[in-house]
């Protein structure tokens, strides 16, 4: 799926069109798996209900709602729990026009207490095992084999743009080295 990157400012002006707001939550984490590996930083996302990765978030209407306000009422749908986000945590906007979809994505770090209190609250959200079936941590590691982590995670089916949007705010972001996310994407079978 490739939409055309566009402001915010700009994606406002779609007025026709459907708008679409997803937001990353991560954390800073100085855990190790297996007491070995970093694990560095944990990105949430969620398992859908057509069996694609996608990030928490949905349909808003941004003239009657605002796409913050959208935005924190779907994370509250499906994550069962506030989480406050702003025009400070926004990311990038695109546009589809074979679909007449604008998608607007956001990024907010948390600490690991939160995402784990998310976590935990997810499993009573009101959408828990009907739109979203879970949620999934991305492993941002590659093991020792050069598949497994990060790699093996990107050869999942995502919906939409959601594995660019994971993409650009890893990169964005800086949470994974820049020689590791290429690798990664090299080796994933996409």
């Amino acid at each position: 799926m490739e939409g055309r990157p566009v402001s915010r400012q700009e994606a406002l002006q779609y007025r026709t069109y459907k708008h679409a707001c997803h937001a990353m939550l991560y954390a800073a984490s100085d855990e190790k798996l297996f007491g070995k590996i970093p694990i560095r930083n944990v990105v949430l996302m969620q398992m859908r209900f057509d069996g694609r990765l996608g990030f928490p978030g949905g349909f808003v209407d941004p003239e009657a709602e605002g796409l913050e306000a959208g935005l924190c009422r779907e994370l509250l749908e499906e994550l069962g729990c506030p989480v406050e986000l702003g025009e400070q945590d926004y990311l990038s906007s695109h546009a589809y026009s074979s679909q007449h979809l604008v998608t607007h994505f956001y990024t907010k770090s948390i600490s690991l207490e939160q995402l784990r209190d998310i976590e935990r609250a997810a499993l009573s959200a009101k959408d828990h095992g009907l739109e979203v079936m879970g949620m999934v941590r991305v492993p941002l590691f590659t093991l020792r084999d050069g598949v497994g982590g990060l790699p093996a995670f990107l050869s999942n089916c995502f919906i939409g743009n959601a594995r660019c949007q994971l993409v650009d705010a890893l990169r964005s972001l800086r949470l994974v080295r820049e020689d590791w996310l290429v690798s990664a994407l090299k080796l994933s079978h996409h």
